[in-house]
């Protein structure tokens, strides 16, 4: 007689993600054991076990790919005096508000000068340049830091979404002309594009954004969004020109070849891994829980013995066999709990493990596996003598099986308007609107309020690359257009 067990109800995720994304999310990070939101600290989230595993793999691969294109890492304090942010206008207009001061230390008192907590590194970093750039011979100047920054977000935070403290990468490069500094502006974008779809499967496209929506101090701003399918986008990596709008008042200048003193040309680029992951939960997430990625799972095969009276013991000398199989090469776990084969099934399923191996007693006397695979459920028999072949199959081919499966076709999803009744109801049925508008520059913005305010919308700004779609008037104003752009709601 098989060994009575008392079933555990199976309490999963119970709102269905296209029914109530919002709480089908909060349901995934509580149950998967993602973060947790009860530090007592309003917009401060607790990273757990099996999202900081991840997001420790996500920022590995992005620094092995700035490294091998010429980043160095460097490691900042992560205060930064306040005097640091007035030497450019614009961006202490821009961050100002965002930032956390601190004004005391110790049993000193206050502090003669306030010291803000780093909400992006511009200001701690470019007084430092003039002591390691002088010659034409130290460009390019290619640098990095994996950090947190801190910004007072007023609006309503979500964990990884936004908070008020997050998770990135920020690559702060010198150049000794305009010309280069874009060049660089465009290896940014070609980076995100190898890692957030290639790597992590996420499908985005990149914009200019408007000069009202731009880096505070930058030249333009080049921002990734990620096509979530739902006419909502979320905005990823944006890589900034800066010019020389911070190399002057940071005196950041070199020695040409010509022997005269000039001043650099400089870009930024910042991958939020924090944001990225939580993109890839909303992404790829479905009724049962986590999708991920083959590489960037904690676990990427899950063992799971059936166990049955008097089988037992053979059934988990089993498992400890396969386990051994596959132990110096991935991530692997056998589940020998007392919990039912049920509810072992919807825990790693709950987690997104991509693999899961079972083995019962009629699988031991026909020497073979069941392999389920997550993202599709599909199921499969493997005679052991086949097993090793067909797990490193299975783990090749994964992540590209997720791709190929969810990357959306951006054009599918634009739907080209010439009025404003008409994008409305675009927007409302849950495209992207690409339209005509008089400007991008100071001057559009008026519209852009408007765009904002009857279609709840934003304008995403120009797509990089080239535009196939024209059109005469601007949407709102209808003045000549002087450009394409795309509205959609975000995130």
């Amino acid at each position: 007689m098989p060994k009575k067990r008392t079933e555990i109800p199976l309490t999963g995720i119970t709102v269905k993600k296209e029914d109530d994304f919002s709480a089908w999310y909060t349901e995934i990070l509580t149950k998967a054991e993602i973060a947790d939101i009860r530090y007592n600290v309003k917009g401060f989230v607790v990273y757990r076990e099996w999202a900081t595993i991840t997001i420790k793999k996500m920022y590995a691969k992005y620094e092995e790919l700035l490294e091998k294109n010429g980043h160095l890492p460097l490691t900042m304090p992560s205060l930064i005096p306040e005097s640091n942010f007035h030497l450019e206008a614009q961006h202490v207009e821009g961050f100002t508000p965002e930032v956390f001061w601190v004004t005391e230390a110790g049993s000193s008192g206050k502090l003669s000068e306030r010291l803000a907590l780093r909400p992006t590194s511009e200001t701690a970093l470019y007084k430092m340049y003039p002591f390691w750039i002088h010659s034409y011979k130290d460009l390019p100047f290619k640098r990095y830091l994996s950090c947190q920054v801190w910004r007072y977000e007023t609006k309503m935070t979500r964990p990884f979404f936004r908070g008020r403290e997050f998770h990135w990468i920020e690559a702060h490069n010198v150049y000794a002309t305009m010309e280069e500094a874009m060049d660089q502006v465009k290896e940014d974008m070609e980076m995100a594009y190898e890692m957030l779809q290639e790597e992590f499967a996420i499908p985005i496209i990149f914009f200019e954004r408007p000069q009202w929506d731009k880096f505070p101090g930058a030249v333009a701003t080049f921002a990734a969004d990620v096509l979530m399918g739902s006419g909502k986008v979320m905005q990823q990596p944006s890589t900034h020109l800066l010019g020389q709008n911070f190399s002057k008042p940071f005196n950041i200048k070199f020695v040409d070849k010509d022997g005269e003193e000039k001043y650099g040309y400089q870009t930024c680029y910042g991958p939020a891994i924090s944001r990225i992951y939580g993109a890839m939960i909303a992404y790829h997430g479905d009724d049962k829980g986590l999708v991920l990625p083959f590489d960037l799972a904690p676990i990427q095969i899950i063992i799971i013995p059936i166990l049955f009276k008097s089988k037992e013991e053979a059934l988990l000398n089993k498992a400890k066999e396969v386990f051994n199989l596959f132990k110096n090469h991935y991530k692997v776990k056998i589940d020998d709990s007392d919990d039912s084969p049920g509810s072992k099934f919807y825990n790693w399923e709950l987690k997104g493990v991509p693999i899961r191996i079972e083995i019962g007693p009629k699988d031991l006397q026909k020497h073979q596996v069941v392999i389920v695979k997550r993202h599709n459920g599909e199921k499969l028999v493997v005679k052991e003598e086949n097993l090793i072949n067909k797990i490193n199959e299975i783990a090749e081919n994964y992540t590209n099986e997720i791709k190929h499966k969810s990357l959306i076709d951006f054009e599918s999803q634009i739907e080209e308007c010439y009025e404003k009744d008409a994008a409305i109801e675009a927007i409302n049925n849950g495209k992207i609107v690409a339209c005509g508008f008089c400007s991008i520059d100071k001057d559009g913005e008026k519209c852009a309020e408007v765009v904002e305010k009857d279609l709840g919308a934003f304008v995403r700004g120009k797509r990089v690359g080239e535009e196939k779609r024209e059109f005469a008037t601007c949407l709102i104003c209808g003045e000549p257009a002087s450009c394409t752009v795309y509205l959609a709601r975000s995130y």
